[in-house]
């Protein structure tokens, strides 16, 4: 008995002591990044646009010629900016977005962890527009300009968003704009064959995730992932069970397109076809899952960020040696 006992002392000794380095070494590497230079200035075009006249005009169309077509004269923008919706629109994003510092000191952070992984990599204009509510496209990224549609991030249950699905309103909150651009960014720098089984889609919202842990360290995971906490923990404590699925059903290498539907895609619940959990879960457990498996394959593969997004599935899977929580 004494025995077992200092065993068990010695053992949270030694986890203690790797959990202190750890800290340590995810601190040194904070402080190092911190100290990256990037020059971040939130151009708001939303707001020049919402002001302007026929004689100034001519001035932001040069500032800004990306942002006008010429297939239209200048009387179709003057017209624009003069409609009602527009002003309305414009009024809630002026509420909500009357101080956007929080925003800009995230934005920065971001930059900052980016630069580090990928030190190449350039910095952006960054120009808030608003482009009526069109969710689907609330972050555009381009090599020398990111677009940020501020109207796009009024809060989960404002007015203007009531005709949309609310497990894909729940996200439209200006705390999101950095994880929706973080995002962005994973898209651009992950390279994957083309997805053909449920495995592949997996792995590759597993390697956006991961690249988020890593881009983004100052947001939660729950955030990271788009699920409120409770969504997060629901995973966590099913993570044995939902694996143990995958695997009885054979669904892993499925090239059936359908389930994409039921464990990738955005969607109000995981379509497992069972009563009694279906109801409970959160949407994209394959995605969950997928970030799961990236994660161990990180933690047991000395392998860089930039690595780890140009690796196949087969690889991430056959060398992760994961193991779900029970």
């Amino acid at each position: 008995m004494p025995f077992k006992f200092y065993t068990k002392i010695g053992i949270l000794t030694i986890i203690f002591i790797f959990a202190f380095i750890s800290c340590k070494k995810e601190d040194k590497l904070e402080q190092n990044i911190a100290k990256i230079h990037v020059d971040i200035n939130v151009e708001r075009f939303d707001t020049l646009f919402a002001n302007v006249t026929s004689n100034n005009l001519p001035k932001l169309k040069e500032a800004y010629p990306f942002m006008f077509s010429k297939r239209y004269p200048d009387s179709f923008w003057i017209e624009k900016q003069k409609d009602t919706l527009q002003a309305e629109l414009m009024h809630e994003v002026n509420r909500t977005f009357k101080d956007i510092d929080a925003v800009e000191n995230d934005i920065e952070l971001f930059y900052k962890h980016l630069k580090y992984y990928f030190p190449e990599s350039n910095t952006p204009r960054l120009i808030t527009i608003t482009n009526d509510v069109d969710y689907r496209n609330k972050i555009i990224v381009t090599d020398t300009i990111a677009l940020l549609a501020l109207d796009c991030y009024l809060g989960k249950d404002h007015e203007f968003y009531a005709g949309i699905p609310k497990y894909l309103r729940t996200n439209f909150t200006k705390e999101h704009i950095v994880v929706d651009l973080a995002d962005a960014y994973a898209k651009k720098n992950i390279y994957q064959d083309k997805n053909k089984t449920l495995l592949d889609e997996m792995i590759y919202f597993g390697k956006q995730l991961c690249f988020k842990d890593a881009v983004i360290p100052f947001k939660s995971d729950a955030e990271r992932i788009g699920y409120s906490q409770g969504q997060l923990d629901w995973a966590i404590a099913n993570e044995s069970d939902i694996w143990r699925f995958f695997v009885k059903r054979e669904l892993l290498f499925s090239t059936d397109s359908k389930l994409l539907g039921r464990f990738i895609n955005p969607a109000p619940f995981t379509k497992f076809y069972l009563e009694e959990i279906d109801a409970d879960s959160p949407g994209r457990l394959g995605q969950y899952i997928g970030w799961q498996i990236v994660r161990a394959y990180l933690n047991q593969n000395d392998v860089s960020l930039k690595d780890m997004l140009i690796t196949s599935t087969e690889d991430i899977f056959n060398n992760s040696k994961f193991k779900p929580r029970k």
